[in-house]
């Protein structure tokens, strides 16, 4: 197995790199980027089939504390007090000026919430949310997490789990997998329809290889996840969202609930009701640039007299579509569909125009 001091490890390098996996750095872990099959093949055997991801670098955590959700409701802004019980929920962590810290999934596992914060960012997070609810946050270092995603995803996972056909996009249920003591959501971060497992580490490669031995699944690496997820039109922390942001630019109003919206109460809020109320400056939309060259992170936007209106945060092509895609940000009066507007690649200002995000239609089980 590989090894490096500085880089750490997840129960399934040592199966990555027998698979044949590249692996490469990413928020401090060694990570498979592909598999043989190639970024572009397995980008559409997952769409077509199901892909098996490791994501166990993501932070989970298990918060137990019977006012739980109303102190962490002080740290977002969606409604976790009114998430019932096997339900799953995405909001952020917002800052007193109503920018973005975080993006995270918090399930109501009954007796307590179960919260999956994304990996650069955990050992923040982890003390973020124990400033506020103290010694009830465990980390829980020894669960894997594994991400399958596709129209077969359900097939392969009955297959070891029956109850998991019954669940439907965004619930959660504690089951056995193949005998294995597992949580389990129907959730996942590539438009598709599948499921987030997350096993106990020393498990880990065993629901693995029994999840790959089914004839539609494929292990998937990060090229294939980060192109699934910019055609999903979702957005990357560091990229996509981060300080600067707020969760109203970002086009993310629909993840804050009414009562939220109303009463507020969460970092930011003055901010972020007043844009919910009077809008924002600029805005994240999607663009389709024409041709086939796309457009990369921190591209210029412009509008077709050369002014300046935005950036690209995301950027790539997209299998699914045949063509170009990405996300950035643009100014109000350029938000609407089909805008025209300019994407300036290696200094040319290429065609584009703005299009309604996700670029696929989602596969979720409702």
């Amino acid at each position: 197995m590989t090894e490096s001091p500085e880089l750490k490890t997840t129960p399934l390098t040592e199966l990555h790199e027998q698979l044949g996996a590249r692996m490469v750095p990413f928020a401090g872990y060694l990570m498979p980027v592909q598999f043989p099959l190639g970024v572009l093949g397995e980008h559409r055997h997952t769409r077509a089939k199901a892909g098996l991801f490791d994501v166990s670098h993501m932070g989970q955590l298990r918060i137990d504390r019977a006012d739980a959700a109303a102190r962490l409701e002080t740290l977002v802004p969606g409604d976790i007090l009114g998430l019932g019980a096997g339900r799953m929920r995405y909001t952020q962590f917002t800052d007193e000026i109503g920018g973005i810290l975080d993006d995270l999934m918090v399930t109501n596992a009954g007796d307590h919430l179960f919260v999956v914060v994304n990996a650069a960012c955990k050992d923040a997070d982890t003390a973020h949310l124990r400033g506020t609810l103290g010694d009830a946050v465990t980390e829980l270092p020894d669960r894997a997490l594994l991400a399958l995603q596709g129209p077969s995803a359900e097939a392969a996972l009955a297959a070891l789990a029956p109850e998991a056909a019954a669940m439907t996009f965004m619930t959660f249920r504690a089951m056995d997998v193949a005998g294995v003591p597992c949580l389990v959501t129907r959730s996942g971060y590539t438009g598709e329809d599948g499921y987030e497992i997350s096993v106990p580490a020393a498990d880990a490669r065993r629901i693995a290889e029994r999840l790959l031995a089914h004839p539609d699944v494929e292990a998937i690496g990060l090229g294939a996840r980060d192109s699934l997820r910019l055609e999903a039109g979702l957005c990357l922390y560091g990229h996509d969202i981060d300080t600067t942001t707020s969760p109203v630019e970002a086009a993310l109003t629909w993840s804050i609930g009414k009562r939220r919206r109303e009463q507020g109460g969460f970092p930011g809020a003055a901010r972020i009701q007043a844009e919910i109320a009077g809008g924002t400056a600029r805005r994240r939309v999607g663009l389709r640039p024409e041709g086939r060259a796309p457009a990369r992170e921190g591209a210029e936007i412009t509008d077709a007299d050369g002014q300046s209106i935005g950036r690209v945060t995301s950027g790539g092509f997209g299998p699914t579509v045949d063509g170009p895609v990405a996300m950035g940000y643009v100014e109000s009066g350029f938000t609407g569909d089909a805008s025209e507007v300019r994407l300036v690649v290696r200094g040319k200002p290429m065609p584009a125009r703005v299009a309604r995000l996700p670029f696929v239609t989602p596969g979720y089980k409702r």
